[in-house]
């Protein structure tokens, strides 16, 4: 943690999604004022990903369904490289459809120039595919096998837990592993939008079911930062994400013990300047409050400890 700590200058990042699928947009967010550059969640072979209609905007966020469309990872090596003149961390998102492809996908990454290497083990709309992050066991297998293929710090990207006893086993699981940080939450996935006029759903794949993101999901992110940040110790890095738009819903998420942020949805609306402004904003907040960002990370008051004591 202390390693993925140092290498950030600045709260607020851009999540793995929007606007990072080739080295035009990647150089984007490297010139701007977001705190690393994130690149594409990527796989073995390019992907063109679901068909259209894939994305909608909706008044507090969107629907998606973009299925992981991406250049294949070794354009995203290759660009990992280019964007080091920048002078700014440069994180890889992986997404395996198995676990050698996990192994394959982590081992080039960790001869690469990226920083840091994030495990997506939560893509909630690939149709066919379940989502690892609910497979206890096969999580726990990827892990023990892409865990020490580097020195480069590995981090999980996580769906929603919505039990507290889901939060409990993956805690237990990440603990037992080299995880340097992790990621909460992605969008929430098989969710359903309908426009009524039509009598039909806004995006196209899976029967109109798709990832939700945006305002609607930041309380769900919200209380799965903070019990992470309760069962994980603070021992593992933790980046929020989930309707994080101002500085107040970053102030929000550091209170409840993010170390950072990421962002999609303001992005994809707002273009790069979302980071200066969130970023500018959340200052403003912690200078009035006469606050760090240390000072401040997971002081939620009048938050009784969601640990429960371990047996002995």
């Amino acid at each position: 943690m202390i390693v993925v700590r140092g290498l950030l200058k600045k709260y607020v990042l851009n999540a793995s999604g929007p606007n990072d699928s080739n080295l035009s947009e990647l150089e984007t967010i490297a010139k701007s004022d977001s705190a690393a550059v994130m690149m594409k969640s990527c796989t073995i072979k390019p992907r063109e990903g679901n068909q259209e209609p894939r994305y909608k905007r909706l008044p507090l966020g969107a629907i998606q369904s973009m299925g992981l469309p991406n250049e294949g990872y070794e354009k995203y090596v290759e660009y990992s490289s280019i964007l080091k003149k920048y002078n700014k961390p440069v994180i890889a998102s992986v997404a395996g459809f198995n676990a050698d492809e996990y192994v394959a996908l982590v081992k080039a990454f960790q001869n690469s120039d990226a920083d840091l290497v994030e495990v997506n083990l939560s893509c909630p709309n690939i149709e066919g595919k379940s989502q690892v992050a609910y497979d206890f066991e096969q999580m726990e297998k990827i892990l023990g096998r892409i865990e020490n293929l580097g020195n480069k710090p590995i981090g999980l990207k996580l769906p929603a837990y919505l039990d507290l006893a889901h939060h409990k086993k993956a805690a237990e699981i990440i603990l037992k592993h080299n995880v340097s940080f992790i990621t909460c939450i992605n969008s929430i996935g098989n969710t359903l939008v309908i426009d009524y006029e039509a009598a039909g759903p806004v995006i196209k794949t899976n029967g109109g079911l798709g990832g939700l993101c945006g305002d609607y999901i930041k309380p769900i992110a919200l209380a799965n930062v903070r019990v992470f940040y309760e069962l994980l110790q603070d021992k593992i890095f933790i980046f929020g994400v989930g309707g994080i738009k101002s500085g107040t819903d970053a102030y929000e998420f550091l209170l409840a013990g993010a170390d950072a942020v990421q962002v999609a949805t303001v992005f994809e609306k707002e273009g790069p300047n979302c980071f200066e402004r969130i970023n500018n904003e959340l200052n403003e907040i912690l200078k009035r409050k006469n606050l760090t960002i240390e000072s401040a990370r997971g002081k939620l008051k009048n938050s009784k400890s969601l640990l429960i004591k371990q047996e002995k």
